[in-house]
């Protein structure tokens, strides 16, 4: 048997089973979010999705069986690529729904955030991991926390400029790579302090008009305020939102919306084109009701707890923290697409990992589940190579 085929008997295929489970029942939602259009370009979204999926499948399986020791001198030409895929979109991007974050390679739309972001993880790994190891000077705190802000500071800052959702998840995915990468906890509490005393400066002196009345509409309809709210305008997708799952109870209207006329699909009516990414926990909470919606959250929360039982079993640091930044980064999208389609966060425009349409986004995370699951395939390989002992040196002497 070749260690290849040993690893490969040696994969997660629990894990696997769970990304399976999570791929069909977004292939699926997505075809009773788009396969009733007219327009054949999106009706047919369902087999663009199954075709990124079977793009990203190499990279899962490329990145489970090779050693993820390799980022250590990857990861930099990895950063230096989305560094250049960010700089690319400032000179030749291509707007969509009013963010310009995608360019065109090859006719199909690529958005480099997606794989800044992976980059940024795997640096960040790299550096709060293996950094002490090589340079004894990063063994203080203060110095890695110095290298890692500067590092993760410029694509999060040229992130969020583009796109402002995708740029959110740097900071829980860099605060979890801290609180497991040896900072001591004076460090995290000051930081977490300062980012909080910041919050009101941000909103009030950086964020713009229409992000601001996303945030207060939220906030009073959560709060059961809709005197102060305009539906017409800022809280039009929201109020939608709520009618969408509200009106899905507990069996939903069923699949592709069969047990109501088109006119009472809150989705097909009001945001078809969006229902396919940024709504798609909003189409599966009406179409599939409350018990399609646990059953999604509790596939997802499957795969979260599974990938962290794999961060407890990692051989080294270096695992460990890959693997944290990919749950992190999971959680986010998640928490936020599933959040601000139940209308308790603002509309902010973030896919749920496999379950969303989008190319980019499903390469980058088959690509990052692969190294979870390169993380578990190597776990027993000790990361330190064993010294023969003195006693067992061949005397060449008497040989000869």
């Amino acid at each position: 048997m070749t260690p290849l085929f040993k690893k490969f008997l040696g994969m997660n295929w629990l894990l696997v089973l769970n990304i399976t489970g999570l791929i069909v029942f977004g292939v699926y939602a997505i075809f009773n979010a788009s396969s009733y259009k007219d327009e054949a370009e999106f009706a047919f979204k369902w087999r663009d999705q199954i075709r990124w999926v079977m793009i990203g499948l190499p990279f899962f399986f490329a990145a489970s069986l090779l050693d993820y020791k390799w980022v250590r001198w990857a990861c930099v030409p990895m950063y230096l690529a989305g560094i250049g895929g960010l700089v690319a979109v400032l000179a030749i991007g291509v707007e969509i729904g009013g963010n310009k974050a995608w360019i065109r390679v090859g006719g199909m739309m690529v958005q480099p955030s997606q794989f800044a972001i992976m980059s940024g993880i795997l640096i960040l790994a790299v550096i709060f991991g293996e950094l002490p190891r090589m340079l004894p000077v990063f063994r203080r705190p203060w110095l890695r926390i110095i290298a890692a802000g500067a590092i993760a500071g410029v694509p999060a800052l040229m992130v969020i400029k583009e796109d402002l959702g995708s740029g959110l998840v740097w900071g829980p995915v860099f605060l979890s790579m801290m609180l497991v990468g040896s900072i001591p906890f004076r460090y995290l509490i000051t930081m977490l302090l300062a980012v909080v005393s910041v919050v009101p400066l941000v909103y009030v002196f950086a964020l713009k008009p229409y992000q601001q009345a996303r945030i207060n509409s939220t906030w009073y309809m959560a709060t059961n305020q809709l005197d102060k709210v305009d539906l017409q305008n800022e809280g039009w997708v929201a109020k939608h939102l709520q009618i969408a799952v509200a009106t899905g109870g507990l069996e939903g209207k069923g699949p592709e919306s069969k047990k109501v006329p088109d006119q009472a699909s809150i989705h097909r009516t009001f945001f078809p084109h969006e229902s396919i990414n940024d709504f798609i926990f909003g189409v599966i909470a009406e179409e599939f009701g409350f018990r399609g919606s646990v059953l999604l959250l509790s596939g997802m929360a499957l795969l979260l707890l599974q990938s962290v039982f794999v961060a407890f079993c990692a051989r080294d640091q270096l695992g460990r923290l890959i693997v944290v930044g990919v749950v992190a980064m999971f959680f986010v999208h998640t928490f936020q697409n599933a959040g601000m389609n139940l209308v308790m966060l603002p509309v902010i425009g973030l896919p749920m990992p496999f379950i969303s349409y989008g190319g980019t986004f499903v390469v980058v995370t088959l690509f990052l589940m692969g190294m979870v699951q390169s993380v578990w395939v190597h776990r027993n390989i000790s990361s330190v190579k064993k010294k023969r002992p003195v006693n067992s040196v061949r005397d060449d002497d008497d040989e000869e």
